[in-house]
């Protein structure tokens, strides 16, 4: 059995997180442009990719605690986010279905084409596989990074 040390699990979850920030920027260059809550998924894991950088040249407790905690937000928004495109609460009226967001526009600017960009929505699926959208992929697999990252806390 083959044994990774600290230093090697924070290296492998940081690039778990790197590849799904990757991801994501592919998935955009695609013609799938992202919601709020979509953008809100990258902040955590770009954390996590810092803390990687980190722990390449410190691999303390501390930085696999950042990272873990980092992996497990992004989850969370992840959970958060598959649950609103399913209904199964309510999101962010800014960018869902219930329109309260357009409430500071004027009839000018409603009527206007080039007033303001594209509302991304973020109640409905761009793109799903296995019946899971883009943010249950990464809530699964953020919080398979928070185990590998849990791993290399516990890791001497």
């Amino acid at each position: 059995m083959m044994h990774f040390n600290r230093r090697s699990l924070i290296l492998c979850a940081a690039a778990g997180s790197f590849l799904l920030l990757l991801g994501a920027f592919v998935f955009q260059a695609l013609g799938y442009p992202p919601c709020a809550m979509c953008l809100w998924q990258r902040w955590p894991h770009a954390a996590a990719v810092a803390f990687g950088a980190i722990g390449f040249f410190w691999p303390a407790r501390v930085v696999a605690a950042g990272g873990a905690l980092a992996a497990f937000i992004t989850g969370a928004i992840g959970v958060f986010h598959a649950g609103v495109e399913l209904k199964l609460w309510q999101g962010p009226t800014s960018c869902t279905g219930t329109g309260g967001g357009l409430s500071g526009l004027s009839g000018a600017d409603l009527l206007d084409p080039t007033a303001a960009p594209a509302l991304v929505m973020c109640d409905q699926v761009a793109w799903s596989l296995l019946g899971v959208s883009m943010a249950g992929w990464n809530a699964i697999l953020s919080f398979a990074l928070v185990a590998v990252w849990v791993v290399a806390l516990r890791r001497d």
